[in-house]
């Protein structure tokens, strides 16, 4: 069964960051996994882009209650209507989680996940003490992800 990998950050994102989150998509795709996200803009967007680019499948489990309001890089989308608590449906979802920097919803989203004794890799991301896993490029977060 194909892994389910939560790529998180923020609606809004330095080019830096959303290059990094590209590369994470492109690499999610490429290792055969499923890219769940929020939906939306930002990095959300950049990792389903970079996914879509080299034939991934894109979840994006949307905050409001209308599927059009995803990304155009979204193959299946889920509006959920809970606003910031689908922040704990992405966390649930997947079975490994990859923050590509972020604000406050991403913050939320690791908290919810590490809560549920998920694992959550770090790239550029929030440093909350030795919970998180932190990695220096998108190969090695993808590295972490999927090792022991």
């Amino acid at each position: 069964m194909r892994k389910l990998i939560g790529v998180i950050g923020g609606s809004e994102a330095s080019p830096e960051i959303l290059g990094l989150a590209e590369e994470v998509g492109k690499l999610i795709a490429r290792s055969g996994h499923v890219l769940v996200c929020g939906g939306l803009g930002g990095v959300m967007e950049a990792a389903c882009r970079g996914a879509r680019a080299e034939g991934g499948l894109t979840v994006g489990i949307l905050p409001g209650p209308v599927k059009e309001d995803a990304n155009k890089h979204i193959e299946i989308a889920i509006a959920t209507g809970l606003g910031h608590a689908r922040n704990a449906v992405i966390a649930q979802a997947s079975d490994i989680l990859i923050a590509v920097g972020g604000r406050f919803g991403t913050l939320s989203e690791i908290g919810f996940s590490l809560g549920i004794g998920k694992r959550v890799i770090g790239l550029k991301s929030w440093d909350c003490d030795a919970a998180i896993i932190q990695a220096d490029s998108a190969e090695d977060a993808m590295s972490k992800a999927l090792g022991p």
